[in-house]
């Protein structure tokens, strides 16, 4: 093996492909990077066994080769090099890295042994902009379960129906739904698709994908879904079993709906948290009156409130809520003006945007008990 490259895209190409490396592993191997230098590039690949990500980049090739490095200390090493064009060797079982008068040498190993990305046993693909993927992801991960008694819920499920994308995470206490309409991108009559991804390969996704236009192939096999954005794939087993019927857990009417800035009620409710003990779990108490809720917290270290000015009138309703799950949404919600939606106090409160034409999220967000002590407050 024998090839040049860019240092920084080189590095860049490890460090993604590095996020599906195992960190500790009874095999060694897992531990380590594919690299396999063919034609005019790079191929560098990580894999755990449950999720593969495989990416290129440009380079030179002088003998093709394949081999496989401990990933932690070829990244070290790569990123101690100068920042220019790398001159990588390997003969026998090690690789000789060098750039002007800095020069490694580290052990390798044979890449027989390396286990094989799972291969996808269909063509259909669902394409979407990458900057549209990543947004859906990044605003309903973070209610993804990580309570491994309904593995189904350690992931979102990815719908689509009619050209309609819908993605949706659940973990017991909350939910999260985001659509898009990609129809234009796909054949909007002829394919339909429901599957679930783990939520660690979505984190992974989300920190890979571009925010542009460029499309994203997602490929939905039996037992595997494979991701492509660009020169970069991603892929990861599917989590099986029956996920969260969640247009019946979501409910039809609510008696108040109050308009509200989202930085606003963000902002304060952020305040009030800094008293929030999170082993203790103090809930936030929300008091919500015509024109305003006040928001208050009591804990072991103290006490804190704050108001929120809002259009509507919740008619005093007192209603508490884990604060974390609050800010959550309030932080992903993709609209700078909310409609809150209540019920009574034993009610989950639903978050969606105030511009009723724009439908294209939902958070709900389950309540908690209050106690005499709460309600003093």
């Amino acid at each position: 093996m024998k090839f040049y490259c860019d240092r920084s895209e080189l590095l860049s190409a490890i460090r993604i492909a590095g996020r599906a490396v195992a960190q500790k592993s009874t095999i060694p191997l897992l531990e380590g990077l594919l690299l396999q230098a063919q034609g005019s590039k790079l191929v560098v690949t990580g894999y755990d066994l449950k999720t593969g990500i495989r990416t290129e980049v440009e380079a030179e090739v002088a003998e093709p080769g394949i081999v496989v490095l401990n990933s932690k200390l070829f990244t070290e090493v790569i990123s101690a090099m100068p920042a220019d064009r790398l001159t990588v060797i390997g003969k026998d079982m090690s690789i000789k890295i060098s750039c002007f008068s800095s020069e490694f040498e580290i052990l390798s190993s044979p890449a027989e042994d390396f286990p094989e990305l799972p291969s996808i046993d269909t063509e259909d693909q669902i394409r979407v902009p990458q900057g549209i993927l990543k947004n859906m992801i990044s605003q309903t991960v973070f209610a993804v379960s990580d309570n491994e008694s309904k593995p189904i819920h350690t992931g979102s499920l990815f719908e689509l129906v009619n050209g309609e994308l819908s993605v949706v995470s659940v973990d017991g206490y909350r939910l999260a739904l985001r659509r898009e309409d990609i129809g234009e991108f796909n054949r909007v009559n002829e394919f339909k698709q429901s599957f679930v991804v783990p939520g660690k390969t979505l984190y992974e996704i989300e920190k890979i994908c571009p925010d542009d236009d460029e499309l994203a192939a997602i490929t939905v096999g039996s037992h595997y879904i494979l991701f492509r954005m660009g020169v970069t794939e991603v892929i990861s087993r599917r989590l099986e079993g029956e996920f969260l019927d969640y247009n019946r857990a979501i409910p039809k009417e609510q008696k108040y709906a109050l308009f509200v800035e989202r930085k606003a009620l963000l902002t304060a409710i952020d305040r009030v948290s800094l008293v929030i003990d999170d082993t203790l779990k103090s809930p936030l108490k929300l008091s919500i009156g015509d024109g305003i809720i006040k928001i208050r917290a009591v804990a072991a270290i103290g006490k804190a409130s704050d108001e929120c000015i809002v259009k509507g009138d919740g008619e005093n309703l007192e209603i508490g809520f884990n604060n974390r799950y609050m800010l959550d949404a309030l932080k992903a919600a993709p609209s700078d003006e909310l409609k809150l939606l209540f019920n009574m106090s034993v009610n989950p409160c639903i978050i969606v945007s105030a511009d009723d034409e724009q439908d294209n999220f939902l958070y709900m967000i389950l309540p908690v008990r209050l106690s005499a002590v709460d309600t003093a407050v």
